[in-house]
């Protein structure tokens, strides 16, 4: 894994363009599948109903595409560290895709690049591009701009 580590926020400003990763893997498994529906009420049976899944259009269960990227907040810290740092704020995310589904039992992995940083209300705004694929997928499953305040 190669996580860009940074001393200041404003170190961030000259980080644009710097990849990000990968990270260590994440095995997606039936249980977190289960616990985000049960967290969102989203109980469709593509993601729970295995007997039914497995003739389905994926052959098995998938992820939820809002659990793949909340997976984000997983993945951030992996690839991006701010020390000196007396907070840090997720602020949004622009141009979320997810082009390709996430079966259960796959194991994701992220990588990023620091879009863009600027001075912010006392702080550093950094958009990170992100990248979730699966092991084996021929197309990411998750890609989402994720934007977030790092105050000093």
């Amino acid at each position: 894994m190669t996580q860009c580590v940074l001393d200041h926020p404003k170190d961030l400003l000259d980080a644009v363009g710097q990849q990000l990763g990968p990270t260590e893997p994440l095995t997606i498994s039936q249980e977190r599948i289960n616990q985000f529906a049960d967290a969102t009420g989203d109980h469709q049976w593509i993601h729970l109903d295995q007997e039914r899944a497995a003739s389905g259009p994926f052959g098995r269960t998938i992820a939820h595409g809002y659990l793949t990227l909340s997976l984000a907040a997983y993945f951030l810290p992996q690839l991006l560290s701010v020390r000196h740092t007396s907070m840090g704020v997720n602020y949004g995310a622009e141009k979320v895709r997810f082009p390709s589904a996430v079966p259960e039992g796959s194991t994701l992995r992220a990588t990023g690049e620091i879009i863009s940083a600027e001075e912010s209300g006392g702080g550093i705004k950094v958009v990170v591009r992100m990248t979730m694929t699966a092991d084996g997928a021929d197309r990411p499953a998750c890609v989402v701009d994720t934007i977030s305040l790092f105050y000093p």
